[in-house]
């Protein structure tokens, strides 16, 4: 099992001084990446653990049975809604190189019908969550003149579809934050990247979104909703974790000055007919 760290005083079984020692004389890079209790984020910290790196995986309610027992490899608790836990998780990780923003959620629904309050508990996360955790390792990313933010994002920003007018805003948010934040931070040498990935009906999406999502489809809406689901059952072509995973890799290994990484073929295909 990973070591699990979930104590208030941020200490683990394991010593961050272990956890950041060098390995035969060469400094390991450091992934602290959100959202990792599944889909995307899951794989994305196996993935980088398997190359070597020493990966910080957090999550809002830690688990220690997803990763193997190993010394590079941490599971922090982390709310990216909450200015403590944030706090909390960038302290208790000690100096990270890269930052992988994943952690999302979804929402499914005729906007007529949503809430207001819920529509901010989705940027609240989605947008405002990796804004705060941007903020929060500028400064030693900055201090250091090295570092990576990787921000992960959604092909809905690049072909809108109906009934996640919400969830599109939220990440078009940070499509467009991203973009300046990269031209801002280049005088400091940190670089700022996206991964965008197509639709995984792999992932957790909808189930982690379904209390959320309830109420949301009003009778005038239901033949939309039906075709949309239809659609969305008869895909032809889905993006895997496995490809996020890859895609986030290779952004976080790419020195050019790349801003987006599509993800999935399907991600792939649209990214090709973006408008230069």
């Amino acid at each position: 099992m990973a070591t699990f760290d979930g104590s208030k005083s941020g200490r683990s079984s394991l010593s961050l001084g272990l956890f950041i020692t060098h390995f035969q004389g060469t400094p390991l890079k450091t992934a602290l990446i959100t959202g990792c209790s599944s889909g995307y984020g899951l794989a994305t910290a196996r993935h980088f653990h398997a190359q070597g790196w020493r990966v910080v995986a957090t999550m809002r309610t830690p688990r220690d049975d997803l990763f193997p027992d190993a010394p590079n490899l941490r599971v922090l608790p982390l709310d990216v809604t909450q200015p403590e836990s944030i706090a909390a998780a960038i302290e208790n990780a000690g100096p990270i190189d890269v930052l992988v923003n994943n952690a999302g959620v979804g929402l499914f629904g005729a906007f007529e019908a949503t809430p207001m309050a819920t529509v901010r508990e989705v940027f609240e996360t989605n947008t405002f969550g990796m804004m705060a955790m941007a903020q929060a390792v500028l400064p030693q990313f900055r201090a250091r003149r090295s570092g990576l933010l990787v921000n992960v994002t959604s092909t809905v920003t690049l072909a809108p579809m109906p009934l996640v007018a919400a969830y599109t805003a939220s990440k078009t948010a940070i499509e467009g934050f991203t973009a300046s934040l990269a031209f801002e931070l280049a005088a400091f040498d940190v670089r700022v990247k996206l991964v965008e990935p197509g639709y995984g009906p792999g992932t957790r999406f909808t189930e982690n979104g379904a209390q959320r999502m309830q109420g949301l489809i009003p009778p005038d809406y239901a033949p939309l909703a039906q075709g949309v689901f239809a659609a969305l059952g008869n895909p032809t072509a889905v993006t895997t974790a496995a490809e996020v995973a890859e895609a986030v890799w290779r952004a976080a290994n790419d020195t050019a000055a790349t801003l987006r990484y599509p993800a999935g073929a399907d991600a792939v295909a649209l990214a090709a007919a973006r408008p230069a």
